[in-house]
């Protein structure tokens, strides 16, 4: 059973991971351009093919069109010739025939190839219209992806900023700040006290030196005694 908890929690926070990709917009923009130049390849690689197949064409009507030109002159010319007496006029009859008929092939593959053209050249005026369309649209979302990461970078600072000040509670910077100062002024009171001590113990050691100091007594004391040894008499002096 824990087993299955533990999956269905993996599986929730993987479907929860993948939708927070999906509502990205910066990477749905990104990976939206991604996809638009694909198609900006495809259409340029249909576009190259479809406007080679119409230059075909019209190459092909050109030189069939000069073909049914160059039968039919020929054509003529047989003719000509059969009338001056230079060809036999059956022969010419026959050749002039053979040339109309090769006109008319070429006249037939003019009316194709002039068709086949005109498919081609609409598909590519199509094609064209498509490439300039999705180029377009790849610019300006290139430029919205730009407007995008930039709202994001100040919106991410401003609430960054704004969390960081909404985490900042003013009771307890106040609280913390009167504690310390409460502290200090104890340690000032503590020190002042201690001061007062110290003044107050050396006042009461000034006063019993000054009651129990002996030593001015003793040194009139050494003084009577060395004079009496040296035989100084006070009174003779006086």
């Amino acid at each position: 059973m824990n087993i299955f908890r533990r999956l269905f929690k993996i599986g929730k926070a993987e479907a929860n991971s993948a939708i927070d990709k999906m509502e990205d917009p910066i990477k749905m923009t990104e990976q939206g351009i991604r996809d638009m130049k694909q198609d900006l390849d495809k259409s340029l690689e249909a576009l190259a093919q479809v406007k080679a197949m119409a230059i075909r064409a019209n190459n092909e009507k050109e030189e069939y069109t000069s073909k049914a030109e160059d039968y039919q002159n020929k054509a003529m010319l047989i003719l000509k010739k059969a009338q001056n007496g230079d060809l036999d006029v059956s022969e010419a009859d026959r050749l002039a025939k053979e040339a109309l008929i090769k006109k008319e092939e070429a006249t037939k593959h003019i009316a194709r190839t002039s068709e086949e053209a005109d498919k081609f050249n609409k598909s590519v005026t199509q094609l064209e219209k498509n490439v300039s369309e999705v180029k377009s649209n790849i610019s300006k979302w290139e430029n919205e992806l730009k407007t995008l990461k930039a709202r994001v970078k100040v919106s991410n600072a401003t609430k960054n900023l704004n969390k960081q000040m909404a985490e900042i509670d003013s009771s307890s910077t106040v609280t913390m700040l009167e504690r310390m100062k409460e502290k200090v002024q104890q340690e000032e009171a503590l020190a002042e006290a201690y001061g007062d001590i110290a003044n107050e113990s050396k006042s009461i050691d000034d006063e019993l030196d000054a009651i129990t100091d002996t030593t001015e007594d003793s040194a009139l004391s050494d003084l009577e005694k060395l004079k009496e040894k040296l035989g100084i008499n006070n009174d003779k002096e006086a």
